[in-house]
């Protein structure tokens, strides 16, 4: 994890762009969570599993295991944006989704002048959140 979140900060130098990250990524999770939560799985004890809790779920446990403690913050804080985007509205969800994209690009484009790292790699999709957990921590 340590060479992928020193790759993707190589994406993000610039202090608007980091804001705009700061935005969008949590914006995108939370708002994935509402979307995925459009597809049911299973009703167990009353409580309806969805496809945002499997996601959640795989990408958690990357985390976990690619970066330990940092994996287990940023897990944490994953879980709780996707609650949150579990417990608003279609649109609302929604509107978070495609905001949050549209603030990254906008901070790519207007602050970094370069495109997003995911389009080198998708695997940085993955890397953003927990970078930004690092960033917040301190810890770069």
């Amino acid at each position: 994890m340590r060479e992928r979140l020193a790759e993707y900060g190589g994406f993000h130098r610039s202090s608007g762009n980091e804001w705009c990250h700061f935005l969008g990524i949590p914006s995108i999770v939370a708002g994935s969570g509402t979307l995925l939560a459009l597809v049911p799985l299973a009703h167990v004890a009353g409580y309806t599993l969805t496809l945002a809790e499997v996601v959640a779920g795989g990408v958690i446990a990357f985390y976990v295991a690619s970066a330990r403690w940092l994996g287990v913050v940023t897990g944490i804080l994953l879980a709780l944006l996707v609650a949150l985007g579990r417990s608003v509205p279609v649109l609302v969800g929604l509107g978070l989704f495609v905001g949050g994209w549209l603030v990254q690009f906008v901070g790519h484009a207007a602050f970094e002048k370069r495109s997003p790292a995911f389009l080198k790699n998708l695997l940085h999709l993955l890397v953003g959140p927990a970078w930004l957990v690092e960033r917040a921590l301190d810890r770069s």
